[in-house]
């Protein structure tokens, strides 16, 4: 693997495409170096390439939880990875960028107003009826940019476009480090 981003070839979609209609470990042997050399090998340049501005990040492993889950289907659908500074997922359709802060402890939500995902309920110590009880039922803000298949998913300046989404981000991510931890 190079270590310099280059993009994504068009393989990336063949191989998501035939997961799809073949989630099997028989499907991903027969195209694991399809996986690693046109899939994940760029998503890990591109994550390195982020890491001097936006810290360590994290690949996704192809493996799904199955464990808890009904769906037994194996291999994910997708591949992502994150750092401090964002979220980045290739799938068959195409490139998300995206940020945000997600699974806040309950402390976290009722301090402050929010938007995300919806609890049940308004976290006690506030009123069912509290004027801002739409808000302080969310558990995440999240912000995201779906950026479907572009032709240049195949050069290096899909790392521009994640870099703008991410960088977007930054007031909202030191909003959350100073008042959120």
């Amino acid at each position: 693997m190079g270590d310099e981003f280059r993009g994504w070839s068009e393989d990336f979609q063949r191989y998501f495409v035939g997961l799809q209609l073949d989630n099997s470990k028989r499907y991903f042997e027969a195209n694991r170096r399809l996986y690693e050399q046109e899939v994940r090998d760029p998503m890990v340049a591109l994550l390195r390439s982020l890491e001097p501005e936006f810290g360590p990040s994290k690949l996704s492993r192809p493996n799904r939880d199955i464990r808890f889950s009904k769906d037994k289907s194996p291999y994910k659908l997708n591949i992502y990875g994150h750092s401090p500074g964002g979220y980045v997922s290739l799938d068959a359709k195409g490139l998300v960028a995206a940020g945000g802060r997600y699974q806040m402890e309950q402390p976290d939500v009722i301090r402050y107003e929010i938007g995300g995902e919806l609890l049940k309920r308004v976290p006690s110590p506030y009123p069912q009826d509290h004027p801002r009880a739409r808000l302080l039922r969310h558990k995440y803000l999240i912000y995201w940019k779906n950026f479907g298949l572009q032709p240049w998913l195949g050069s290096a300046e899909a790392r521009d476009h994640v870099l703008e989404v991410w960088r977007d981000g930054d007031d909202l991510g030191r909003w959350f480090k100073r008042y959120v931890g």
